[in-house]
């Protein structure tokens, strides 16, 4: 993790600081998390699994979330979201 070298010398930029970091780290777990999800999504519905319908799902949850935190853009939530709809609806038409 890349933290910050210089030591603020004002209060309220000592106190930015410490939010900054947190943030940090709360992106980073979260899209960390989302990552994992997409390609495991991706991996079952190559592999065809009963259950890539849930993770599908639950990704697309995922992705609202982090958007709506500010964690990423509303264009690449949905540029992710419609990509894995398409793989997915494609992986059932060949079904």
């Amino acid at each position: 993790m890349r933290f910050h070298i210089y030591m603020p010398i004002v209060k309220s930029a000592k106190k930015e600081l410490r939010k900054s970091i947190k943030r940090c780290i709360r992106n980073k777990k979260i899209k960390n998390n989302l990552k994992n999800l997409i390609k495991k999504s991706r991996e079952a519905i190559e592999r065809k699994e009963t259950q890539s319908k849930d993770l599908v799902a639950q990704t697309v949850k995922v992705l609202d979330k982090a958007a709506q935190k500010g964690v990423i853009k509303k264009n690449i939530r949905d540029r992710k979201k419609s990509r894995l709809q398409q793989r997915f609806n494609k992986a059932q038409k060949a079904e």
